[in-house]
């Protein structure tokens, strides 16, 4: 199977590529488009970012993306482009030209990957409306302190970019054919397509962003069996908002989902906002991030806090279930063979409900969860009638913490009843110790998490950010 792309224009075709090779390495090692750099091979330094486009109206919508976790057959039908399309004409961009005058740059290793990310966002990519820390928040510099960097994307903010003649081209561009032809992979282009695939191949691998899948291969360097691609299903990429609240197909990105669920709750949105750089945010996807069942993903603790359902399908059969019973034990979930995740459903919280998400990690942006703590509370006449809790980083699953929520319930909204919520944490949960966290470091920080929440309600900062307001 042959997986066409292109790059500044003209179509890339690649042939019988092994379906885990890496947009990085074909660039390097085949292409010589030696600005992308490998960093981390994970997804986490930016060095290695590239922009990736598909064809919207006359033009293209643009995203950053992390070229080391990024396969190549997810950019069939796409376009790229490279640190080395900015010079095309034999001219820097302006944003290059500023950089260099004013120092943004020293070793120059991380420096492609900053100013990928800075022109998706001088010219509209995905993101672009984000401030410039959080544009960059997904690229690592050890030289600069990042001072010349901001100035830089700050004195360039718009470039005007004409993409009709690029989107003429992708449009003409016919994706490979993703029928059955034994070729390893599949990239199939509709749920039903997808469902019939699944149900002759009940085992193989769905990929949609690849933000942790990647890393299995380029770190745990393992083989995937039988790769089914399924970022460009139409029907697992819808965003529907109602009064019940937000349903969104399994293969949304984060970054598109962004904000849908701040509208939900602002602690939603600011949850998603730091679930990884902006490239992750691109690539990586709702369902992606609950189908792999990790125990420190973000998403899960704060969707199953406000009551979140997942609808399955295998075949044409289709069945919903709560978040929450989707989660067995570690590595499994209540998924059968050929079954996948269609679409999550987060209920809108009440207007006078108490919700509060917060993430723990060491490092603020960019991180992984050491804890993660979602508290959604229904309140009347100053009581808790309803209390939903759940965490990640405490067990070897997202769960919530039963003992808790029957501390909370029925209970008036007072500094006693949480601290006697605290102290019924300590039966819920029996951590672990791991390279984010002690056992005793995660007990104390989930119980003061609802300290969070009560300092908070009482009009008090809990946040550096808050304070400095």
């Amino acid at each position: 199977m042959t997986i066409r792309f292109l790059l500044d224009d003209a179509v890339v075709e690649v042939a019988d590529a092994a379906p885990t090779a890496t947009l990085l390495d074909h660039l390097r090692y085949r292409l010589r488009r030696t600005g992308t750099k490998e960093g981390c091979a994970e997804g986490d330094c930016g060095a290695c970012t590239v922009l990736v486009g598909d064809a919207e109206g006359d033009g293209i919508a643009w995203r950053a993306v992390n070229a080391c976790i990024l396969f190549l057959p997810m950019i069939d039908g796409k376009a790229v482009l490279t640190v080395e399309s900015l010079s095309q004409g034999g001219a820097p961009t302006p944003l290059q030209t500023c950089m260099a005058r004013n120092g943004s740059s020293q070793c120059g290793f991380c420096t492609p990957g900053f100013v990928m990310s800075l022109y998706g966002r001088a010219v509209g990519a995905a993101g672009h409306d984000l401030p410039v820390a959080d544009v960059i928040a997904g690229n690592l510099c050890r030289c600069t302190g990042y001072g010349p960097i901001l100035d830089a994307a700050e004195q360039v903010s718009r470039i005007e970019r004409d993409d009709r003649r690029t989107a003429t081209a992708l449009r003409e561009l016919r994706a490979s054919d993703a029928s059955d032809k034994a070729q390893g992979w599949f990239a199939p282009r509709s749920a039903d397509e997808l469902a019939a695939l699944l149900i002759k191949h009940p085992h193989a691998r769905l990929i949609a962003g690849a933000t942790d899948v990647g890393l299995w291969v380029t770190k745990g360097l393992r083989d995937l069996d039988l790769p089914i691609f399924i970022g460009d299903v139409p029907e697992l990429r819808t965003i529907t908002e109602d009064a019940s609240g937000v349903t969104l197909g399994a293969a949304v990105r984060y970054a598109e989902a962004h904000d849908a669920l701040a509208r939900l709750h602002p602690d939603l949105g600011e949850l998603v906002r730091r679930i990884g750089g902006l490239q992750v945010r691109n690539a990586g996807t709702i369902g992606g991030n609950i189908a792999n069942g990790s125990p420190i993903g973000d998403g899960p603790p704060a969707l199953i806090a406000l009551g979140a359902s997942l609808v399955l399908r295998r075949g044409d059969q289709r069945r919903t279930l709560a978040l929450e019973d989707y989660f067995l034990a570690y590595g499994k979930q209540d998924r059968a063979p050929g079954e996948f995740v269609e679409r999550v459903h987060i209920p809108r919280p009440a207007p006078d409900a108490i919700v509060h998400i917060a993430k723990l990690s060491r490092r603020f942006d960019s991180d992984i969860s050491a804890v993660c703590g979602a508290f959604h509370l229904t309140m009347r006449d100053g009581t808790i009638v309803d209390a939903r809790v759940a965490f990640g980083g405490m067990a070897a699953t997202p769960r919530r913490a039963a003992a808790c929520e029957a501390a909370l319930t029925a209970a008036p909204f007072t500094e006693a009843t949480i601290a006697r919520a605290v102290e019924a944490l300590r039966d819920d949960f029996d951590p672990l110790t791991d390279v984010r966290g002690s056992a005793p470091y995660r007990q104390q920080a989930a119980g003061n998490l609802l300290w969070r929440l009560w300092h908070r309600e009482q009009g008090e900062p809990v946040s550096v950010q808050e304070l400095c307001r």
